[in-house]
């Protein structure tokens, strides 16, 4: 199962906004690197929600709910359905995960404009001692 990390302005949609809405389609990325990692999503893969600006921090999960497609409103972008699993208390900051040497080489720490990734094992790991999931 891959494991990647989807960022958002809080303003723009927030995990709030994902668990009222309960499920959504990912759209309006078109990074290069960041549309590779949607195209390499598989249904059932877990996606960290991560809230950018202010705190920072990775606020809750999602999985994959569809096969990402090229998206109809821009041939530059790819989109992938994504469906709420719970929202993390407390959050996981970035301020946290830069402190651990283990994910010093992480495109979340040494590139903080991109907006989807993927998340290396060794992240998943720990995110699955921290929350129990």
């Amino acid at each position: 199962m891959g494991c990647y990390v989807a960022k958002t302005e809080p303003g723009t949609y927030s995990i709030d906004d994902l668990a009222r809405d309960k499920q959504t389609v990912w759209d309006g990325v078109t990074n290069p690197q960041a549309v590779k990692a949607i195209q390499s999503m598989r249904k059932g893969d877990r996606v960290f929600i991560y809230h950018s600006g202010g705190q920072s921090a990775i606020v809750g999960l999602a999985k994959v709910i569809s096969a990402p497609s090229q998206d109809p409103k821009n041939p530059k972008s790819w989109t992938v359905g994504l469906q709420f699993v719970r929202k993390l208390d407390p959050p996981t900051t970035l301020a946290e995960i830069k402190a651990d040497p283990k994910f010093a080489s992480w495109a979340l720490v040494r590139q903080g404009r991109l907006s989807t990734m993927e998340a290396p094992e060794s992240f998943r790991e720990w995110m699955s001692e921290r929350y129990g999931l």
